[in-house]
């Protein structure tokens, strides 16, 4: 008798503020993940869809997305497209996302699409054929019910955060909203770690905002941080992961690093509740 693949960690790329680098940090997490030989499952909820767009899916190939997901007109086994990455798959999202909201708004599982739909993967056959270790979710810029659907489906939240002078402003906010989601919808629900995205060593300001947040939030934040870079930027107008585009440029080490301390940080969860 064939043993199941264990069910995947689900963790949820969250901030209510945009251009922070959730998106990029999805993309290329999930390469970095699947380059150390996870099996990973990107799923899209950002109506904008640039997750999908970066991992080379167009727009015209997503006739199944996680929309059809979440309005459950279709399985997510169904939506689960194969990217270029070896050993990464992408759920991909369209603007349809926009008006889910207001359809499932009545609905008594509407905090609950996207928890159902993952456990509806983990009994699907493809999962029997794949096996996904991770699953990220990538969340919309903002705390609406796409990303409290998120929030109940994950063990954890991942909260990439900009080396900018208002970094810290907004993270209250959402630390406050995780707090309501685990006491009302997902007790398991913690935070795994905040990442420092956008980081400049040529910039006093960078390097105070990094002192700032470790020292609000200590052990919380990886000892990881990505710096800006440019290659970082310019890949995903070729539908590819930085990793892909340019593994060795600082960008594509450092998310290797951050795949790295995440697995850590698993094994150390792990150890915890053994």
């Amino acid at each position: 008798m064939s043993m199941l693949p264990e069910s995947p960690r689900v963790l949820a790329l969250a901030n209510q503020k945009g251009g922070v680098g959730k998106t990029t940090t999805a993309i290329n997490l999930g390469t970095a993940l699947a380059a150390i030989g996870e099996k990973v499952l990107v799923i899209d909820l950002d109506p904008q869809g640039n997750a999908s767009t970066g991992l080379g899916i167009e727009h015209r190939d997503r006739g199944v997305s996680t929309y059809e997901v979440l309005s459950g007109d279709c399985s997510l086994a169904e939506a689960v497209r194969e990217t270029a990455v070896q050993r990464l798959w992408v759920a991909p999202s369209t603007m349809d996302l926009l008006g889910l909201e207001l359809e499932i708004a009545s609905t008594s599982d509407r905090a609950f699409r996207l928890r159902n739909a993952v456990e509806g993967l983990t009994r699907s056959r493809l999962f029997q054929e794949i096996g996904f270790t991770y699953v990220l979710v990538d969340c919309p810029p903002s705390l609406n019910l796409l990303t409290i659907n998120a929030l109940s489906a994950s063990h954890s939240i991942l909260v990439p955060l900009q080396c900018e002078f208002f970094a810290l402003e907004g993270l209250s906010q959402l630390l406050s909203t995780v707090e309501q989601v685990k006491n009302a919808l997902n007790s398991e629900l913690t935070i795994h770690g905040i990442v420092l995205t956008m980081y400049d060593s040529r910039n006093n300001l960078s390097s105070q905002v990094v002192a700032d947040v470790r020292e609000t939030m200590g052990d919380a934040v990886y000892e990881t941080v990505i710096p800006r870079n440019v290659r970082i930027s310019e890949a995903p107008s070729y539908g590819k992961p930085a990793l892909l585009y340019d593994l060795k440029c600082a960008g594509s080490q450092a998310y290797l690093r951050l795949a790295s301390e995440i697995i850590q940080r698993e094994r150390e969860l792990r150890r915890v509740a053994a």
